[in-house]
């Protein structure tokens, strides 16, 4: 018989195994000798040890998965229970034991982990709902639409919830999308529908503009382009392939009149730029009359100047004022020569003339007195009134001295 710390083989070739619940047998050996039996065995108990081993290892250094861990260690267990070798099963036992507790709180880690991952995505799809949802009612059409794709992608990325949570979610999800994408469809069947309108309306303008372009009224057809033009901003903007056709064909006809205009302007210009010398000329010639020294030799002159002056025509409209300001100035001085003239050899307004001053020197007088009298009294304030009352008959008078003087009285 042979024997072994951990077994032994006995006088019938049986093998045994010592646990802690005695011995256990393994199997029998007839091929040889006991040494090589328990040789045998022990060698099946350090496979047993070397897989172990690694399980070990796979379970503390790798991802496997727990119930993969499970089924591997129930495969050793079962190994093991056989009692198919000779070795400290017992230490076997305790160390697929330690495994399972290993493999066990694994399960929980990561099933707490799975939790905590699960509630972490069920916040962010819900925060990618909210932001969705108030996106449904953005009129930012295009950073809004691109947001929410963003938001897709994002949703893509998470995991999945339970399957009743994940639903509903992705059912609000889902319709935010849908609302926006219905409201952004209205919205540009709504802008394309104005846009065929302005299209419409600006043919309109187009078609006018382009019938006025050889007209030769150019105040009235100028006014009336300004008005095309307002029209025009107001209508607003066709679709873009037809947007910048029409206005090209609107300056184009608006480009024809006003260059044709600008062509008569200029040489309307031109020709009022000459009436403009000629009348100098003639202003200087009327203004060599002055000072008026014979009344009808300077009244003649005038008026044959006046008549060159009137077949003229017109000057530039900035030069008016001042060319035929300088006309109207002879034309007073000569007129206020012919009304002293007049009154100088009218003996009626003579009369009235002499009348007048001599009612206004009786006034003058008798103020002159009572000033003399109230600062005699005393009465200062009464004094000054009537000094002020005296000075404006005192120009009254002197107006119709020399009035009366202008009749050779």
């Amino acid at each position: 018989m042979s024997s072994d710390p951990w077994g032994r083989v006995d006088e019938t070739g049986t093998v045994y195994v010592r646990t802690a619940d005695g011995e256990k047998v393994v199997g029998s050996w007839q091929a040889g000798s006991p040494d090589e039996a328990l040789a045998y065995f022990k060698r099946k108990y350090e496979g047993l040890v070397v897989e172990i081993g690694l399980l070990e290892r796979r379970v503390r250094t790798t991802d496997l998965s727990a119930k993969d861990a499970t089924a591997a260690i129930d495969h050793l267990r079962e190994q093991v229970e056989a009692h198919h070798a000779v070795g400290d099963l017992d230490a076997l036992r305790q160390r697929l034991d330690k495994l399972v507790e290993a493999v066990e709180a694994r399960r929980e880690e990561r099933k707490a982990e799975k939790a905590k991952q699960s509630e972490e995505a069920r916040g962010a799809k819900e925060q990618l709902v909210a932001e969705a949802e108030e996106l449904a009612g953005s009129e930012q059409w295009r950073a809004a639409g691109e947001r929410l794709r963003a938001l897709v992608d994002t949703w893509k990325g998470l995991p999945r919830l339970d399957r009743k949570t994940d639903d509903e979610l992705w059912r609000r999800f889902s319709h935010a999308r849908s609302a926006f994408s219905k409201r952004r469809k209205a919205h540009f069947a709504q802008l394309d529908a104005q846009r065929e309108e302005a299209r419409q309306h600006k043919e309109k303008l187009v078609a006018e503009a382009e019938a006025l372009s050889g007209s030769r009224e150019w105040g009235p057809t100028a006014a009336k382009y300004r008005e095309l033009m307002q029209e025009w901003k107001s209508a607003g903007r066709a679709q873009r392939e037809h947007e910048d056709d029409l206005w090209q064909r609107f300056r184009g006809a608006q480009d024809v009149f006003f260059q044709a205009r600008g062509e008569v302007f200029a040489e309307r210009d031109a020709e009022q730029r000459e009436n403009l010398t000629r009348k100098e000329e003639l202003a200087v010639e009327a203004e060599k009359l002055l000072p008026v020294t014979d009344l009808k030799a300077a009244r003649g002159a005038f008026r044959a100047i006046n008549e060159r002056w009137d077949a003229i025509g017109h000057v530039p409209r900035d030069a008016k004022p001042k060319i035929e300001g300088r006309m109207h100035a002879v034309e007073r001085a000569i007129q206020e020569a012919e009304e002293a003239e007049w009154r100088r050899t009218n003996p009626e307004a003579r009369a009235r003339a002499a009348g007048l001053t001599g009612q206004l020197q009786d006034a003058v007088d008798k103020l002159r007195g009572q000033v003399e009298q109230a600062r005699a009294a005393g009465n200062t304030a009464k004094a000054e009134k009537l000094e002020r009352e005296l000075a404006g008959r005192q120009e009254l008078l002197d107006q119709a001295l020399k009035g009366l003087h202008e009749f050779g009285g």
